[in-house]
């Protein structure tokens, strides 16, 4: 007999589904103005990643004191490495190369984190992570890219803060 599934089980299995979906990556990428100077390859890469880590630090963010908060990270954060399991599986026969998409993952969360606790009296977080985003696609002066990265941000945790209040949760 199958075991049915918790409800931190589901949250982690729908936040794993947000968190990958790229229609709004799309539809960012869509509206990255031309004039951007910056590769669109690496700017739709790192959006995947912005929004994939941007989920689970909405978790810690939202939830800071939820007795709940550390089983649906973990929940969350075994579905990203499961998921990042196939990605790296996929570059390995695609490039030839191994390719640990999980260390990629954690790598660009200690990135972003770092540069949060570097400016925390700023007002909001996507004013830090914005121009961090802009400078690890390759030009932190351009402000389309600038822009870019805190749109995703902005709208990830958004949409993390609102399904955790439609869940009960927050």
């Amino acid at each position: 007999m199958e075991k049915k599934e918790t409800a931190l089980e589901k949250a982690g299995s729908d936040l794993l589904d947000f968190a990958v979906d790229r229609e709004d990556v799309k539809w960012l990428m869509a509206r990255l103005p031309e004039q951007a100077d910056i590769k669109r390859v690496t700017v739709e890469y790192e959006l995947q990643i912005l929004k994939i880590i941007g989920v689970g630090w909405s978790l810690s963010y939202y939830l800071p004191d939820s007795p709940q908060k550390t089983e649906l990270l973990e929940n969350y954060w075994s579905a990203i490495n499961e998921f990042s399991k196939g990605i790296s599986t996929t570059m390995e026969y695609m490039i030839g190369q191994n390719i640990d998409y999980f260390q990629i993952l954690k790598d660009r969360l200690d990135t972003y984190v770092a540069a949060l606790s570097k400016q925390s009296d700023a007002p909001e977080p996507a004013s830090v992570i914005g121009p961090e985003f802009a400078r690890i696609c390759g030009n932190a002066a351009d402000i389309f890219t600038f822009m870019t990265g805190s749109k995703m941000f902005i709208s990830t945790i958004s949409n993390v803060k609102a399904y955790l209040e439609a869940i009960k949760l927050r």
